[in-house]
Order: structure tokens, then sequence, then C-alpha cells
């Protein structure tokens, strides 16, 4: 991104990034959700929900922005990253998401029951769980009309 720009500004163009990933799944037929992890203003790995057209629930965008960071990376740990995603990630993304330490998650809209911050099990801000570390700092809501108007 361009320096200079505010943080806002910044997670907004990054957003646009995910919302563009996430109408590419709907086209296809998969829920409406994108994820990038961005590094050092370098978009890293980026990810589309494919859990339908690929017949497997763990492909959702999280995860395959998260995968394909780790290969750019060489390894498993992305603790100076920050995850975008339209839709906050779902129980088993934040697992992974907190596995890999990563440091900000931004996101679009809440997922409610199955989600790692707004549910019952909110892994994502969990300080119970010493052995990832600090929960990431969450930025919730950016361009939150955008992320709702992919379901529509």
């Amino acid at each position: 991104m361009q320096t200079g720009q505010s943080a806002t500004e910044q997670h907004e163009a990054y957003m646009r990034i995910c919302i563009n990933l996430a109408t590419a799944a709907r086209h296809r037929g998969d829920s409406p959700v994108g994820s990038i992890v961005v590094l050092d203003g370098r978009v890293i790995g980026e990810g589309i929900e494919g859990g339908k057209t690929h017949k497997d629930i763990t492909h959702h965008a999280e995860i395959e922005a998260i995968r394909q960071a780790n290969v750019f990376l060489g390894g498993q740990d992305l603790s100076g990253c920050t995850l975008y995603t339209t839709h906050e990630p779902c129980i088993m993304c934040s697992y992974i998401i907190r596995h890999a330490r990563i440091a900000t998650v931004v996101m679009g809209v809440y997922s409610g029951a199955i989600g790692g911050y707004s549910s019952r099990y909110p892994l994502l801000s969990d300080t119970t769980i010493t052995t990832w570390g600090p929960p990431p700092m969450l930025v919730a809501g950016v361009l939150q009309q955008e992320c709702t108007a992919l379901y529509s």
C-alpha cells in the first residue's frame, strides 16, 4: 500500500482485495469469503472460500491464505503478519490463526454462533491459551456494508 495512508485507508484498501476474492468465490458457487495475509505492506498469501468447489470443509479462505503465506515464508510463524478477511474467521480458522501467531485480524462482518470471536468459543480473544502467545489484535467492521452485500 502507499506510504502516508492512514490505518483506516490501508485496512480499506486491503479489504477491497478480499472483497474481490470473495466475489470470485461467490461466482463459482462457494460462500463469498476472501482473505489475504499481509507482511510489511506486501500480500504474501491469498485465499478464496472453496469448500463446495473442492468438496473439502477445510478449504476456507483464511486457511488458504495462511497456507500460501507459510509457503512464501518457508515456515509457520506468521507473528509479524496481518490477516484480512471479509467474514469473521470461524472457530476452525481461528485455531489456525492462533497457532500461526498472526498479530492482527481485520474483518468485515461478524459470523455469530460459529465465529472465533463473537461466538461462545472466542478463540481469537482467549488469553488462557498461553501456548500460542497473546491473542491477535482484532479490528472489526472494515467495509462492513460492502462485505454484507456479498451475501445479497
